[in-house]
């Protein structure tokens, strides 16, 4: 009986190298159950609204992303499971995402 063999799993859990981590597992909801929230904050001089957080595939995140840049005509971009966009625009965005559905905390 060979003792190792390539790819071979020990018997004790402090051997496995392989866990998952539970932080990178990420439920989806869907749109109707989000209740998204805003953030603002200022980066170098600069003013940034964060809107989040969105449990939904990466695809669809850029997909309201561009929307929003879109709309807005400003920049931004996406950071885990929030939103990033230039400016305090933070009237607009609500307008625009409520109008396609989405919820926010009152």
């Amino acid at each position: 009986m060979k003792l190792f063999e390539i790819g071979a799993k020990l018997d004790s859990d402090s051997w496995d190298t392989k866990k998952e981590k539970n932080s990178s597992v990420q439920k989806i909801v869907s749109k109707n159950k989000h209740q998204l929230v805003f953030t603002f904050e200022k980066r170098r001089g600069k003013a940034v609204t964060l809107v989040g957080r969105f449990y939904i595939d990466e695809k669809e995140k850029r997909e309201i992303l561009k929307l929003l840049k879109k709309n807005l005509a400003c920049g931004g971009t996406v950071n885990e499971e929030w939103i990033e966009i230039q400016g305090d625009v933070k009237d607009k965005i609500k307008s625009v995402l409520e109008s396609n559905g989405w919820k926010f905390r009152k």
